[in-house]
């Protein structure tokens, strides 16, 4: 346990994203929050909410939606701020950072949460004019003018955030298109043979890739990267795939995946992996430094979902208080996948693929559009994949984290939570009557 910290103590968070801004939120609910807080962070703008990046840029809300806090509000909780800076040097035994525009910070304790950026494959053209991520805002509002122009796109990954990649281009650039304005194609590469194969079986891949194509983006699935070419101007042309083939392109979005912001941690001699690692505390190998979120590595995990994420904060907002906590430890917990694409409803949790131990139950309309793919084990749910109506996937995820026997409600499980809560209501009911009356009979 860490010593009550003076009452000047200075907490110094590197990183104004969606994970430092919740810690801030967090630390601001407690009494023994640290006397004096600095946030950090090298974008301009202040917090905000990069989960709706996808529907924003879709055309589907106003920009100012996004923001979590306005830079006054920071002020009047008694918060430094300081944006459009990025750190550059932490001095460990002075306990001092420095950032780009020369400002030099002390701290008593520091939290990185510097986040992530797009992993760029190591292609030939992957540095021209035209190729951009998709992470944050500014590369959100550059998709938007790609949109808005017109053309031909093309994106490079066919999972969570691909697909949402691209139906928001398709989107906005349907939206430009009808205000006159050029059309614009988009086309998706998947280097496996399906979609969103970490998290889902064929069947729902199909029915995405389906519902995708009549929308009017074009999939192409087994396309394997091998160059992006350009002109002499070092502007984007096309895409070469490694058959050969080649797809025309204004624009190229990579969506393969993230890379930890480690650097920061890494020149300051914090031990790392691929990220920074830190323990159930959220400590480093230095104890007046933390980490949080897409930045950190904990028992060889990274993460790039909000639910992990969001536990690691109140794990570290219990252990900057002025009375930590001995008990609070982060641990890893399964998390269930959703599909932020407007008129799709997607939820997934648990292994894809059933080994020789599962019972596989399944449900398919094809009409509606309707697909439910449980798997079992000794009566216990270890994975589902819910297509089209997904209503009833929070129930299936907290019965499987709970590790409750399904088995009294087996026959319910494709239709609906209020008829297998029914059933295993009554079975309950009937074991408590069992067990009750059973020595009655006995003594009789």
């Amino acid at each position: 346990m860490y010593p009550a910290p003076p009452e000047t103590e200075h907490l110094v968070i590197i990183g104004n994203g969606m994970a430092g801004h919740r810690l801030v939120e967090a630390l601001l609910k407690r009494p023994d929050r640290p006397a004096r807080i600095t946030v950090v962070g090298d974008e301009a703008t202040a917090a905000y909410n990069r989960i709706l990046l996808s529907p924003w840029l879709a055309g589907e809300m106003e920009r100012e939606a996004l923001i979590l806090r306005k830079a006054e509000w920071y002020a009047e909780q008694g918060i430094e701020l300081v944006l459009g800076e990025r750190v550059t040097s932490i001095d460990r035994t002075a306990r001092r950072l420095t950032t780009d525009a020369g400002r030099a910070l002390d701290y008593q304790r520091l939290v990185l949460a510097t986040g992530s950026r797009p992993a760029m494959p190591a292609v030939p053209g992957i540095e021209l004019s035209g190729v951009h991520g998709f992470r944050d805002l500014d590369d959100a509002e550059a998709l938007a003018g790609v949109a808005e122009r017109g053309g031909r796109v093309v994106v490079i990954g066919g999972g969570l955030l691909g697909l949402e990649a691209a139906e928001g281009l398709r989107k906005r650039g349907e939206a430009a298109c009808r205000q006159g304005t050029g059309s614009l194609a988009v086309s998706v590469l998947q280097r496996s043979a399906q979609l969103m194969n970490r998290q889902l079986d064929a069947t729902a891949a199909g029915l995405l890739e389906a519902e995708l194509t009549r929308r009017g983006l074009a999939i192409h699935t087994g396309a394997q990267l091998a160059a992006i070419e350009g002109d002499h101007h070092g502007r984007v042309t096309g895409v070469r795939l490694a058959d050969g083939k080649r797809l025309a392109a204004d624009g190229v979005v990579i969506a393969t995946g993230i890379t930890p912001n480690a650097e920061l941690g890494r020149e300051a001699g914090l031990a790392t992996q691929r990220a920074i690692e830190v323990d159930g505390h959220l400590t480093t190998s230095d104890s007046a430094i933390h980490a949080l979120g897409e930045c950190c590595q904990f028992e060889g995990t990274t993460y790039g979902l909000v639910e992990p994420i969001w536990r690691q904060v109140e794990v570290l907002a219990e252990q900057l208080g002025a009375n930590p906590a001995e008990g609070a430890r982060y641990e890893e917990r399964p998390s269930a996948t959703r599909l932020k694409i407007g008129g799709i409803s997607l939820f997934a949790f648990g292994p894809i693929d059933p080994d020789a131990g599962h019972e596989v139950l399944a449900y398919h309309d094809p009409v509606q559009g309707d697909y439910r793919r449980l798997l079992l084990r000794d009566g216990r749910l270890e994975g589902a994949v819910l297509y089209g109506d997904t209503a009833m996937g929070p129930w299936l995820f907290g019965q499987a984290q709970a590790g409750r026997d399904l088995g009294p409600c087996r026959r319910a499980l494709l239709l609906g939570a209020a008829d297998a809560d029914a059933l295993l209501d009554a079975h309950d009911l009937d074991t408590d009557f069992d067990t009750q009356d059973r020595p009655v009979k006995e003594a009789a």
